[in-house]
């Protein structure tokens, strides 16, 4: 499988825009999707377009939750890509759930419950206060966990995720929401994922430049760095 990452406030290739916001394309053997679309959709799709990404491969667009930065881009990606299946936390405003499911295939809403939402991809169903849901791929090496913030807690997140299907993480990544933590903070959550056996990780967006620094020092080369044109293999 790819993720690649299309919109995010880091950059790992030189000359692409650096507003803030997170979004990802994630191709598997089985089905291709986008997670969230960044906060601006003209932005998103000339990144896109730049790093030879198409748009229209995508069967799904998976939302983490309704904050401007992960939402933002919608108008845009649907204007293009009329043709996806939308599948949204129920945090999301039912008015634009309406509207969302007058301009796509429909939307399918997501609750509490993890569920599988396309093959082999599940949602962790919607966490915490904001009302987050964070996609888990299942996969021949372990688990693949993507988050859009991490509001419910990124260590809460990814015990979720082992707990539902019941393997060990080979890649937990996306925006970690540590921006605002101290140190002994940030070293409690990296004990926590450490315990859990997280194999490798890769924290952008809102995780802020000392999480960064503090996971590269934890993790060494398994802790990837983020920005918009990274490519992850698995």
């Amino acid at each position: 499988m790819h993720i690649t990452i299309v919109f995010d406030n880091y950059a790992y290739l030189e000359g692409f825009p650096t507003l803030w916001g997170f979004s990802c394309f994630i191709e598997t053997d089985e089905t291709t999707f986008l997670f969230d679309t960044g906060s601006n959709g003209r932005v998103l799709l000339k990144n896109m377009a730049r790093l030879g990404v198409d748009l229209q491969k995508a069967e799904a667009l998976v939302f983490s939750h309704p904050h401007w930065d992960h939402i933002g881009g919608v108008d845009s990606v649907l204007e293009v890509h009329p043709e996806l299946r939308i599948f949204a936390p129920s945090s999301l405003s039912k008015h634009l759930i309406r509207d969302l499911n007058a301009q796509s295939l429909g939307v399918t809403v997501v609750g509490k419950e993890p569920r599988e939402i396309l093959p082999n991809v599940w949602s962790t169903g919607v966490m915490g206060e904001i009302g987050e849901q964070s996609v888990v791929i299942d996969t021949d090496k372990g688990l693949v966990v993507v988050t859009g913030c991490a509001h419910p807690g990124v260590e809460n997140i990814a015990e979720r995720a082992i707990e539902m299907l019941g393997k060990p993480i080979v890649l937990l990544m996306g925006g970690f929401h540590l921006m605002y933590s101290d140190a002994s903070e940030i070293a409690a959550v990296i004990e926590k994922l450490e315990t859990l056996g997280v194999q490798n990780v890769c924290p952008t967006h809102c995780s802020g430049d000392l999480a960064i620094a503090m996971f590269k020092e934890a993790f060494g080369d398994h802790s990837l760095q983020g920005g918009v044109g990274r490519v992850i293999e698995i």
